[in-house]
């Protein structure tokens, strides 16, 4: 348990806090005391481990742009002080073709592209922007969770996927240039092979040529995305850390 402390906890909205990734975020900023506020399509869920989720827990559908705005405002509502600490935007789709086959630029759908982005793409400006108040008067952080597959064509992600996670590396240095004056760090973590529900079959076959020979955990992931949120990195702003085994090299 933190130590007890007579300030306020620190407050970190996590998009995408269901599974894998997210559900290891929450964990770690939990554990180091902090309050998080959750979003994602599903209702809380009731195996999660920590205390106040279900009562910081808002259920949003990302892939509405007008739903995302009504839960920006609420989770405007549910800031005291009227500061976040720091923003995660970590959900992400990355819809599958028949057998869970790559989707790729040829046979996907226009509905899936905009949905995709969307989810990916958009709504993290949505809620960057529509918290920039919050953010400022915290001096808060915002962490963009990108992908490998921004960077170079991936055996399983789909062009969509990977395309708006590559807009979304771009837009992390825009944002970093924008938001650094008001004093909010803006970055970015790139993950690749990461144990979570999400890998397709095949992945032994990508895991045998990372330098380091296995899968990457949830938690080592969390455990950066908490980093970037603290003051070890104070001076980190526009960075895209790329948490893969050395896949990239």
């Amino acid at each position: 348990m933190p130590p007890a402390s007579n300030q306020p906890p620190r407050i970190m909205l996590l998009t995408g806090a269901s599974r894998g990734i997210g559900h290891a975020t929450v964990k770690r900023f939990s554990s180091a005391g902090w309050r998080v506020i959750t979003c994602s399509r599903q209702p809380f869920p009731e195996q999660c481990p920590w205390a106040a989720g279900p009562e910081d827990h808002i259920q949003v559908d990302l892939s509405d742009p007008d739903n995302t705005l009504e839960a920006v405002q609420e989770i405007k509502n549910r800031l005291p002080a009227g500061e976040l600490h720091a923003l995660v935007n970590n959900a992400g789709i990355s819809p599958k073709g028949p057998g869970g086959t790559r989707l790729d630029t040829l046979d996907t759908a226009w509905s899936t592209w905009t949905q995709v982005f969307q989810v990916n793409f958009f709504a993290p400006i949505l809620l960057a922007g529509g918290l920039r108040e919050e953010l400022r008067k915290a001096k808060g952080s915002v962490v963009n969770v990108t992908s490998i597959a921004g960077s170079r064509v991936h055996p399983f992600a789909g062009a969509a996927y990977a395309t708006s996670k590559a807009a979304l590396a771009a837009l992390t240095r825009e944002m970093a240039r924008d938001f650094g004056p008001i004093g909010v760090r803006v970055n970015a973590i790139a993950p690749g092979e990461i144990d979570t529900a999400i890998l397709s079959p095949g992945t032994d076959k990508i895991v045998a040529e990372i330098p380091m020979r296995r899968l990457g955990t949830p938690d080592e992931v969390a455990k950066i995305i908490y980093v970037l949120c603290t003051e070890t990195s104070s001076y980190l702003n526009g960075a895209e850390i790329h948490i893969d085994g050395g896949q990239a090299v």
